[in-house]
């Protein structure tokens, strides 16, 4: 049995800015880690660094301009390795409502729980770098 992280949420921006901001190395810098780097085409492997030891190697499985993203990990964290994370944008009263989900995980203990709540901070960064032009990344 595999389980997954899910958010739904809203941002007061156009899709295509909320877009650029999860599709891009410096939109990704801006709001989840500095320690941002690689290549975020279709193919590509992004490294999402977290202090000096910890590092996400994503590889973008898919990209589909204004609608979603898709990666998969493929390491550091053994919990994290294997896992599909999936950003769905479309439109809702206005705004742009984001599906989060980073699925495939094999437990759902202490680790998913705190990645569980990380999340839910860097997605209101997310909302806040779209909205005022400031995110809080990790490393800022």
């Amino acid at each position: 049995m595999s389980h997954s992280i899910k958010h739904l949420f809203h941002i007061a921006s156009p899709r295509e800015k909320v877009y650029e901001a999860i599709s891009t190395i410096p939109g990704l810098s801006s709001w989840w880690t500095k320690q941002t780097s690689g290549d975020s085409k279709t193919g590509g492997a992004v490294n999402f660094g977290f202090g000096p030891v910890f590092v996400n190697r994503m590889k973008v499985t898919e990209l589909k301009p204004n609608e979603w993203v898709k990666w998969e990990c493929l390491g550091d964290a053994p919990e994290w390795v294997g896992t599909v994370f999936t950003f769905k944008l479309d439109e809702n009263e206005g705004k742009t409502r984001i599906r989060f989900e980073q699925a495939n995980w094999k437990e759902n203990g202490d680790f998913y729980a705190a990645c569980n709540f990380s999340w839910g901070r860097y997605l209101v960064s997310l909302r806040n770098y779209c909205e005022k032009g400031k995110g809080d990344p990790f490393g800022a």
